[in-house]
């Protein structure tokens, strides 16, 4: 029933919020997402609420940010449809292996639990030892008789440190035919303000990290009959964005790398290509860059031009196909998934009127009326 399962009767209920909290509805629903093992509600603005159950049935009620509700029982957290489209087949990949840095993260570990729920066994390598572990063991839940590993205190600035996570990855696996390489450092500074060892550090995991990554395993992976290696970007740098130019720098250096490996081990079978994901709801990287007023999330939110945020299925589902036999011509490619968000930095700059906002302006009968000193089109 997909985590929809009510409490045991012997359960504590969950502690309800305030009277003056509103209640959980049909429409702050979507903004209930998996983290860490837990449900979280972050929502309509990512730092609003902050709710953490191991079921749904758990959430009684939006909480405040400040105040954070943990309710332990024993059922599966996160539905499938929550991380994965019902279009693939069971079994897409049984008998392969993926080997992903930042496993633990939302996005990441996201698109791992998806590939297992396909078939794949999998290594997800983190800092955190608990963390790691723990995501490792909520993972497998996903499919009786999967294999996931978790390796904290691994740091992807060491290559030694990479390459004995590797080895253990084949030791007990047996392989590494995907890798995901989605380690990473963020954090909202201007470049006033940020002293040269945090520009460092971003770039030491992001760059150093994917490196190392791609060093440690791509002798593993050239032993696979379906080599693939996966790549978490980001898409500040193609347009530029401020308080990120640590982030922009580093991500554009993790796409030219990606390049590399494509063109010099495509020959030899590997494919190698980005996801950039945008604005993920639920994500730590949302509730860090987004306002936190709901009235500016909306409006950003109606300015993408697929008309939402992204989730982390949109996320997972572009990493099943990617990895898929169905995406094997696909090599060499940075995929933005994020509903063509940057690409609207031009369409809200191109002289209409102040009162008009993006996309409303395109959506009328009569464009040219919504549009500043322009004649009107001829046919």
């Amino acid at each position: 029933a997909e985590a929809r399962q009510r409490l045991p009767a012997s359960a504590p209920p969950p502690a309800l919020a305030p009277a003056s909290t509103p209640e959980l509805t049909e429409e702050s629903e979507k903004y209930l997402y998996p983290l860490g093992g837990h449900w979280v509600l972050q929502g309509p603005s990512p730092r609003n609420y902050s709710l953490r159950a191991t079921s749904r049935s758990a959430v009684a009620a939006v909480q405040p940010a400040h105040r954070t509700l943990t309710h332990s029982c024993n059922i599966m957290s996160v539905p499938e449809s929550k991380y994965l489209s019902p279009v693939w087949r069971d079994g897409l990949f049984n008998d392969r292996v993926v080997f992903v840095t930042g496993g633990a993260g939302t996005i990441c570990s996201m698109q791992t639990r998806a590939l297992v729920r396909l078939g794949a066994n999998a290594c997800i390598i983190g800092r955190s030892e608990g963390k790691t572990e723990e995501a490792a063991k909520d993972i497998a839940t996903v499919r009786p008789g999967a294999k996931v590993i978790g390796i904290g205190g691994c740091d992807v600035r060491k290559v030694e440190s990479l390459q004995a996570a590797a080895d253990r990855c084949v030791r007990e696996l047996g392989a590494i035919d995907f890798v995901i390489a989605g380690a990473a450092g963020n954090f909202v500074v201007s470049l006033d303000g940020m002293s040269p060892n945090a520009f460092k550090a971003v770039m030491d995991i992001d760059v150093l990290g994917t490196f190392n990554t791609i060093k440690a395993t791509m002798p593993h992976l050239l032993r696979s009959p379906t080599p693939r290696i996966l790549f978490i970007s980001a898409t500040f740098h193609y347009t530029g964005m401020p308080m990120q130019a640590h982030v922009s720098a580093a991500k554009a250096a993790v796409d030219s790398l990606m390049a590399s490996v494509a063109l010099e081990y495509g020959p030899r079978g590997v494919q190698s290509n980005v996801i950039a994901p945008g604005a993920i709801a639920g994500t730590e990287g949302a509730a860090r860059l987004m306002s936190s007023e709901e009235e500016a999330v909306r409006a950003y939110e109606a300015g993408i031009p697929s008309g939402r945020i992204g989730t982390v299925r949109d996320v997972a589902d572009a990493t099943v196909y990617l990895l898929s036999e169905a995406g094997t011509y696909v090599n060499g490619q940075v995929i933005a998934v994020d509903g063509a968000a940057w690409r609207r930095q031009g369409a809200v700059s191109m002289g209409t009127d102040k009162s008009m906002q993006y996309p409303n302006f395109l959506l009328g009968d009569d464009i040219s009326k919504n549009i500043k000193d322009t004649r009107k089109p001829k046919l």
